[in-house]
């Protein structure tokens, strides 16, 4: 199945119902496993989070976001990039990573587009036939920009030149975009305890396998330890993301040492744009309160380092309500709440030229219908199928079996060999799911070779939040997979190399300050007291 993702010799949802077939006639898994694996808590996420994503869109919020936006950061693609980044990873660190990209995207989507039409209306304005000349955006030298034959006729192939080049750096620039943000909202969810699932499954593992630890891993200590690998991580991602998709030139990205009029014309079109859309309104009003109550109920469900309100009303045996339930709940509100206020005299007429007595709707199904991805949801089912297969099989049992010769070599080698195997397992299979296998098995281990626990599960928690490379690896990724215009090799070109320097980065944490925090050097007496009952 990753080979055929990778291939794409199938569409990606066809090959995403391959465990439907083949599971039950290989005997893994009857057909009624393997199909309620399709539609898990986290596809409800994903389907709320995109529910809220259309609704801005519907609303007009998002130019009205985009081009607030563009006018505090500037026209510069480096920053904007870099801006994104840190407010993706910010929002990740205490609400899903899902939705944080889900959300983001339209957003950055509307910001290029309104980029793009300033610049061919900057030029059409300067050069009435044709023009391309933002030296921010400029990655590299181009023809000059208009040709003047004997007979003064503009040159048609130059003009057809320049319009290519741009929709290619605008390509390039959508694809880096919407990359920098699922990825900045994965690696800010490594940041704090309840950011990520595989996070709480670490700490629930340890309390299971070590009752005596002492919340050796805590709300504080994850942060502690977290944060500032996630900084780290996050410039790796967007040097490694700008030299790949815009070039890296400080002068050009930045504009250091340039003195450009195109800039300030192009925030004062931005500005003149946004004094267009006039004052707010209620439907824009109303989809902004429902997303701000969203993301508040989301950060208070579980908080972490308090009793959320899901936890003191719901949650006090199991588990019962999860954030695809907050997401759910807010979204169905868009289906019942008018985008207009209540006045007298009807709301204008249909076309028929029937009196039309109520507002719309802030939402209908046919918008929805029209830009949900639904071949997304099932490409989602298929890494969840591919993960219960592993596990039934008995793959992880096989895996951890020939983990044993490793007592031979150093607990920093051990670590490094490890994260390479949990983010190359990752890929194929939901993080969730990666951790879960691989956390006992790593657990058992170290007991048995004599190391410090956390100094092999935590870095493969992390690593296990390292699927950049396959749009199924996970939800952030599949959720930009439909925006950007991306192919499954843009995802692999430029998730390869961000694995392996996330997988040294978090090394290096674990190997400084995480081992002079955790004490990784001695045998804890936790796994002693362990070790010592019947």
């Amino acid at each position: 199945m990753a080979l055929f993702w990778c291939t794409e010799c199938m569409p990606l949802a066809v090959t995403a119902l391959l465990p439907v077939v083949l599971f039950p006639m290989m005997g893994i898994m009857t057909a009624a496993e393997v199909s309620i694996e399709y539609l898990k808590d986290s596809n409800m996420l994903f389907i709320g989070g995109l529910l809220v994503a259309i609704a801005v869109e519907q609303s007009n919020l998002h130019k009205r976001i985009a081009l607030r936006v563009l006018l505090v950061v500037g026209a510069r693609p480096a920053l904007l990039m870099m801006g994104f980044m840190i407010v993706s990873s910010f929002l990740s660190m205490w609400i899903s990573n899902t939705a944080t990209t889900a959300m983001m995207l339209p957003i950055a989507e509307a910001i290029l587009q309104q980029l793009k039409a300033i610049e061919i209306q900057a030029d059409e304005r300067d050069f009435p036939v044709a023009a391309d000349d933002n030296h921010g955006f400029e990655m590299e030298p181009r023809p000059t920009k208009l040709e003047i034959s004997n007979d003064n006729q503009p040159d048609t192939n130059t003009q057809q030149e320049d319009t290519v080049s741009m929709e290619d750096r605008y390509l390039l620039l959508t694809k880096g975009m919407s990359l920098c943000v699922c990825y900045s909202s994965s690696i800010g969810g490594t940041a704090t305890l309840t950011g990520s699932t595989t996070n709480i499954i670490l700490k629930g593992q340890v309390d299971k396998m070590f009752p005596e630890n002492g919340d050796v891993i805590n709300f504080a200590s994850w942060f502690a330890f977290s944060f500032p690998n996630m900084v780290l991580m996050l410039v790796i991602s967007w040097i490694w993301l700008q030299f790949m998709f815009l070039g890296f030139n400080l002068k050009e990205s930045f504009g250091c040492g340039v003195k450009s009029g195109r800039d300030q014309e192009a925030r004062e079109v931005m500005r003149e744009e946004y004094l267009k859309l006039g004052r707010i309104r209620f439907d824009e009003v109303a989809v902004l309160v429902i997303f701000t109550t969203l993301v508040l109920l989301w950060f208070t469900r579980e908080p972490g380092f308090i009793d959320g309100w899901a936890t003191v009303l719901f949650n006090q045996e199991k588990a019962f309500v999860s954030d695809g339930t907050i997401a759910i709940l807010m979204s169905m509100l868009f289906f019942v709440i008018p985008a207009q206020l209540p006045r007298f005299g009807g709301y204008g007429y249909d076309e028929a030229g029937k009196k039309i007595n109520s507002p719309p709707n802030l939402l209908n199904w046919q918008k929805v219908h029209e830009r949900m991805p639904w071949s997304i949801i099932l490409l989602l089912g298929g890494g969840f199928a591919l993960a219960a297969g592993s596990e039934r099989s008995g793959l992880s049992t096989l895996l951890g079996d020939s983990l044993s010769p490793l007592e031979k070599i150093p607990p920093y080698a051990i670590s490094l060999l490890l994260c390479l195997l949990v983010a190359t397992f990752t890929e194929c299979a939901s993080n969730t799911a990666t951790t879960t296998l691989f956390l006992p098995i790593l657990g058992s281990m170290a007991i048995a070779i004599k190391i410090h626990p956390l100094y092999v599960m935590l870095p493969c928690t992390l690593a296990a939040n390292l699927a950049f490379m396959l749009p199924v690896a996970t939800p952030p990724n599949a959720v930009a997979f439909s925006f950007g215009g991306l192919r499954v090799i843009d995802m692999v070109k430029a998730g390869f190399m961000l694995n392996i320097l996330g997988i040294l980065t978090i090394n290096l944490g674990i190997n400084t300050w995480g081992y002079a925090m955790f004490d990784l050097g001695n045998i804890p007496a936790w796994v002693n007291a362990t070790l010592s009952q019947p």
